[in-house]
């Protein structure tokens, strides 16, 4: 469950990612936790805001390197552990 710390901010718990669905969700929730659009996130990353669109409905074919760009620009990182650990 994700939760406030004492500024405000929403912290999210670490989540398991089965498909780019997964990481849109978390992205577009991410970016509403801070009062972002998604216009806002294309001009910080240098991307065009059909990029974001598309990122956050999880479309299969998004190019990593711009994901992890974006989900970088919203304070997040990917960490990849052996599975059931």
């Amino acid at each position: 469950m994700d939760k406030k710390n004492p500024t405000g901010k929403t912290v999210f718990e670490p989540a398991i990612v089965r498909d780019v669905g997964d990481i849109g969700r978390i992205i577009q929730a991410t970016r509403k936790s801070q009062q972002m659009t998604q216009r806002d996130i294309a001009g910080l990353a240098g991307l065009g805001n059909r990029f974001v669109v598309e990122l956050e409905q999880g479309k299969p074919s998004i190019q990593a390197q711009k994901m992890l760009e974006v989900l970088g620009l919203l304070g997040l990182e990917v960490v990849i552990r052996e599975k059931g650990r």
